[in-house]
C-alpha cells in the first residue's frame, strides 16, 4: 500500500462518522448515515461508506434524511459531504431530485504538520494572531465570508455559530493576519478528537493581499500549534488556491470532496 492509500485509508477511519459530527447537538443515526444538528440551524450528514448500497436503496437514505430535517424546524440548511472514492450508486441524481444543490469540487489534502511549520517571510507590516474574542471573530467571520462571496443574514449566522461553539467548548483556534488595521487572511485549526489529525478550514485571503505568502504563513502558525498539541498530520478540503500551496510542502490529495447543500424550503 502506496503513502497515498495509507493516508486515505487513515482519513476514513479517522476523519467520518464520529469525528465529523463531534460537537452537535443532536446526532441521529439512518442506515450507515450520521444527521447530526448543529449550532445555527446547520445540518450534516456523515457516512463512512455506502459500500453495498444499490440506487434504489441511496435513493431510500437520502428521502429519509430529508425527511429527518423537515421534521426538525430548527434546522434551515444541510449538507451532504460527498467523497470522489466512494462507490455510492445514484447519489448525485438522488440528491439532485430531493433539493441537493451540488457546490464545487475540493481536493482532500493530506500531510504531516512538521512540513508546514517553516518559516515564511511576512511583508512589512503584516502581522499574525489568534483571536478570541466575539468581536475578533466577527471580524473574520465577516472577511473570509466576502472572500468566499456570502455575505448578509448567511453571515450572521456562521459568526453566530462560530461564537456559540466556543461558547459551548468546542476546541478550535482562530487565526488571522493583519495589516493597516484590518483582517487580511483567517484560517480555522480544529483538532480532530482521539486521532493525530488536526484540520485547517476557512483559509481566505483579500484578493489584494494574495501572492505575497500571508496564507503560507498563517498555516505555518496553525501547523506549528498542531503540533504543540502533539498532533502529526493535517488534512484540509482544499480549493484551487490553496492546492498548490499544500503540495508544495509534500502534501498529497488523497480524493475530491463536493458539497451538497439542502435548503428548507420556503413556507
Amino acid at each position: 500500500m502506496g503513502d497515498r492509500e495509507k493516508l486515505l485509508a487513515a482519513y476514513d477511519a479517522d476523519l467520518r462518522t464520529e469525528a465529523e459530527v463531534a460537537g452537535a447537538l443532536d446526532v441521529h443515526r439512518i442506515g450507515p448515515l450520521w444527521l447530526a444538528t448543529f449550532t445555527g440551524g446547520r445540518g450534516f450528514i456523515s457516512y463512512r461508506d455506502l459500500e453495498g448500497s444499490t440506487p434504489e436503496g441511496i435513493e431510500r437514505l437520502v428521502s429519509a434524511a430529508v425527511a429527518h430535517y423537515l421534521a426538525a424546524p430548527g434546522v434551515r440548511e444541510v449538507e451532504w459531504k460527498t467523497r470522489g472514492h466512494d462507490h455510492a450508486p445514484g447519489l448525485h441524481d438522488a440528491l439532485v431530485r430531493h433539493g441537493f444543490v451540488p457546490g464545487e469540487p475540493e481536493s482532500i489534502m493530506i500531510g504531516e504538520a512538521q512540513a508546514l511549520a517553516v518559516d515564511v517571510p511576512l511583508p512589512p507590516g503584516v502581522t499574525l494572531r489568534r483571536v478570541t474574542e466575539a468581536e475578533e471573530i466577527r471580524a473574520a467571520v465577516t472577511m473570509q465570508d466576502e472572500v468566499f462571496g456570502r455575505s448578509g443574514p448567511d453571515t450572521e449566522a456562521h459568526v453566530a455559530e462560530l461564537i456559540e461553539r466556543q461558547a459551548h467548548g468546542e476546541d478550535f483556534e482562530l487565526w488571522v493576519a493583519e495589516a493597516e488595521g484590518r483582517i487580511v487572511t483567517a484560517g480555522r485549526l480544529s483538532p480532530v478528537p482521539g486521532t493525530l489529525f488536526a484540520g485547517i478550514w476557512g483559509g481566505a485571503t483579500r484578493t489584494e493581499w494574495r501572492g505575497r505568502g500571508i496564507y503560507r504563513a498563517l498555516t505555518a502558525e496553525r501547523a506549528r500549534s498542531a503540533l504543540a498539541r502533539g498532533l502529526v498530520y493535517i488534512h484540509s478540503d482544499s480549493t484551487e488556491y490553496s492546492r498548490p500551496i499544500l503540495e508544495r510542502s509534500g502534501f498529497l490529495k488523497v480524493s475530491t470532496t463536493t458539497p451538497y447543500e439542502w435548503h428548507r424550503p420556503a413556507s
